[in-house]
């Protein structure tokens, strides 16, 4: 977390981790005697690499796009595909069996949040979920919180909080959802 409480540094962070990591397997994502299927479970290290803790992340539209550009310019290179050759990115993700790293951080989040709400009442993460910051926010609009994203990501995928209570109930409708 930035001293301003953002999370620039922290994307920033996770991004370079990530294109390290592709570069280190990138004998194997780039060659041509693997299957593309393979190439997508290597790759999906590195997409975890991109993902590290992204479930408490208050998520900016800025930092989505930023994972999204990273994740997209990856599966480029994997595919030797141009920016100026036109493919639509959703074609490419099929090729590899691969879905958009934002509905994975997306479905992460909620997971995570499913387990939070199954703990007890007086679980300090628990608690820290609904704790209100005393004193005056400064002027202008509010900070996104933790929380909007939750509550934009249940309403994507059609969830409810009451939901979170039967485990494989929300995990199967967190996998089934498609944002």
């Amino acid at each position: 977390m930035d001293a301003d409480g953002g999370r620039d540094s922290t994307v920033t962070a996770r991004v370079r981790s990530a294109w390290k990591k592709f570069c280190e397997y990138l004998p194997i994502l780039t060659g041509k005697g693997f299957l593309l299927k393979l190439k997508g479970k290597v790759y999906a290290t590195c997409v975890s690499c991109l993902m590290h803790g992204s479930e408490t992340w208050a998520m900016k539209v800025e930092h989505e796009l930023k994972m999204n550009r990273t994740e997209m310019s990856m599966i480029r290179w994997m595919c030797g595909v141009k920016l100026n050759e036109r493919k639509k990115s959703q074609e490419l993700r099929e090729l590899f069996g691969l879905e958009p790293v934002s509905l994975t951080i997306k479905k992460s989040r909620l997971r995570w949040f499913g387990h939070v709400e199954r703990k007890d009442d007086n679980d300090c993460v628990k608690r820290c979920i609904t704790w209100e910051v005393e004193g005056i926010r400064q002027r202008g609009c509010p900070k996104k919180t933790w929380w909007d994203c939750v509550k934009n990501d249940m309403e994507s995928l059609g969830l409810s909080q009451k939901d979170t209570q039967s485990r494989n109930k929300w995990r199967r409708r967190i996998k089934g959802g498609t944002g």
